[in-house]
């Protein structure tokens, strides 16, 4: 659910031919000195932790490796130097709690999620969950599994960073109040339990924002800087005869359709009404109600955007040939950031394995997220989906939420924004500024009410396959415009010594 940065759901798609001409990342923009000499020498240390990691996976969705995983996450911070390391019980997975006090004038707060999408080891070319380093083309050695890059790679890579100082005798310029979720793939349904505790909350309000560790880097070596978010719910609609009472109870021969209501098509029909008759725009009564525009200055972003991103690779990285409704690339981008969406996940009911099997099932189910721009919110948008099924004839279908929060918004002209920029043309690199990011994260937390934060994502080095096969993170880079880890964990370094200045 990750925000994906989170730099997939761009398409990885910077890199016009205007580019040629743009700052890339230097050696010369490379800290030096003992973090520097040390972050080096600790290279196979920092890609050791990061393997283990790997093998801890929590999966909230399967509910596994949480015996484990959760303790290992601990060690970690506490490893990284966190003089306070507490797990926060939840309603659901538990949280954690940290905190990293130098007696620095700012406090930084940090987002991590430790746990990760689900894996097939039967789609993968390397075992999703073993964290292997494997030669990939264009970019060097990766280190192929799940959580690779979203999150465990840019966060493990932060933490080297607090080593790299830890093992320089060097004071953090900043301090650190960290929290830490294990729901995150399952739409962050107990995250605000943590948040919203009272000394979890004074915490974080002492600090200037709160960042997340994440690899912005696309291909190209560009960088992206996301002043925002858009929000999400996760749910089941499920159908059925007995809840209908219509159609079969239980699962019977086909040959009753004649004289039977099919459960399955009433959800069918029931999605049918979600949006418009092509399928491409919302179609809930008064769920885009609070949509807000995009404002002049947005608008001018998107501009841009479409000036120095490039469209053919784009659609080669999405396995597309056009986008929606046959429009241009920058309407493209228009709706990427702009437009709430309806999508339908999954869809699962009756039969579904080899050959045929004449029946008529009792029960359909589909998985759906839908997507939300300010200023729409997650409970009202809940509230418009029920009120359009029992409108429509549709009042039977069970609706169960599994997840989801508000979108989220930062201002370009914040001090957090404007430091994140610093950092990057300390890199030599010319970050560009980007309404928000198409993919969720449970930021609104921070950035509404009572905190009302600045919060984003920030880091070098580059990785893809999120939520996919052969999730991967740049360790060793053969593309000179792309970091890797040493490269990733300096990137750390320069963020908090230019926030600590």
């Amino acid at each position: 659910m990750t925000h994906l940065s989170r730099r997939t759901l761009l398409g990885a798609a910077v890199g016009t031919a205007a580019t040629a001409s743009w700052p890339r990342l230097s050696l010369a923009a490379t800290p030096s000195g003992p973090l520097a000499a040390e972050i080096a020498r600790r290279h196979d240390e920092n890609v050791q932790r990061l393997q283990a990691w790997i093998r801890e996976p929590c999966i909230a969705a399967e509910s596994k490796g949480y015996e484990t995983g959760v303790p290992f996450f601990i060690k970690m911070l506490r490893d990284a130097g966190f003089q306070k390391v507490e797990q926060v019980p939840t309603s659901g997975k538990p949280g954690v709690f940290a905190t990293l006090d130098t007696g620095a004038r700012k406090t930084l707060g940090l987002y991590f999620m430790y746990d990760v999408k689900q894996a097939d080891p039967a789609e993968w070319s390397s075992p999703p969950f073993e964290g292997r380093l494997v030669d990939k083309p264009g970019f060097g050695k990766v280190l192929m599994g799940r959580g690779a890059v979203n999150q465990k790679g840019p966060e493990a890579a932060f933490l080297s960073a607090l080593h790299a100082y830890r093992a320089a005798k060097r004071k953090l310029p900043v301090n650190l109040v960290l929290v830490a979720e294990g729901e995150e793939e399952i739409g962050s349904p107990h995250f605000g339990e943590v948040v919203r505790r009272p000394e979890i909350a004074a915490a974080l309000g002492k600090t200037v924002g709160v960042f997340m560790p994440s690899a912005m880097q696309d291909p190209d070596g560009e960088v992206t800087i996301s002043l925002g978010a858009k929000g999400v719910i996760e749910l089941e609609l499920v159908a059925s005869g007995a809840r209908w009472g219509r159609g079969p109870s239980k699962d019977v021969h086909s040959a009753n359709r004649a004289r039977l209501d099919s459960p399955a098509f009433h959800l069918v029909q029931a999605l049918a009404t979600l949006v418009t008759p092509d399928g491409t725009e919302p179609a809930i009564d008064g769920f885009a109600d609070r949509a807000r525009p995009l404002s002049a200055a947005e608008l001018q972003m998107v501009k841009r955007a479409a000036s120095r991103m490039n469209e053919a690779k784009a659609k080669e990285l999405l396995g597309a040939k056009v986008w929606i409704r046959d429009e241009d690339w920058e309407h493209s981008l228009l709706r990427l950031v702009s437009k709430p969406t309806v999508n339908i996940e999954g869809l699962v009911g009756g039969y579904t394995g080899p050959g045929g099997k004449t029946m008529l099932p009792s029960r359909a189910v589909a998985k759906l997220d839908l997507r939300l721009v300010p200023d729409m919110t997650a409970e009202g948008a809940l509230g418009a989906l029920k009120a359009h099924l029992q409108k429509r004839g549709f009042g039977d279908l069970e609706v169960n939420m599994s997840g989801g929060y508000d979108p989220t918004s930062t201002p370009a002209d914040s001090t957090f924004v404007k430091t994140l920029d610093a950092a990057y043309r300390r890199a030599e690199l010319d970050p560009l500024l980007w309404v928000r990011n198409a993919g969720s994260w449970p930021g609104y937390l921070f950035t509404g009410k009572p905190l009302g934060l600045p919060a984003g994502h920030y880091g070098l080095g580059h990785g893809s396959g999120a939520h996919a096969p052969d999730e991967y993170f740049v360790v060793e880079s053969s593309n000179p415009k792309v970091a890797g880890l040493d490269g990733a964990v300096n990137s750390y370094v320069t963020y908090l010594e230019t926030l600590g200045a």
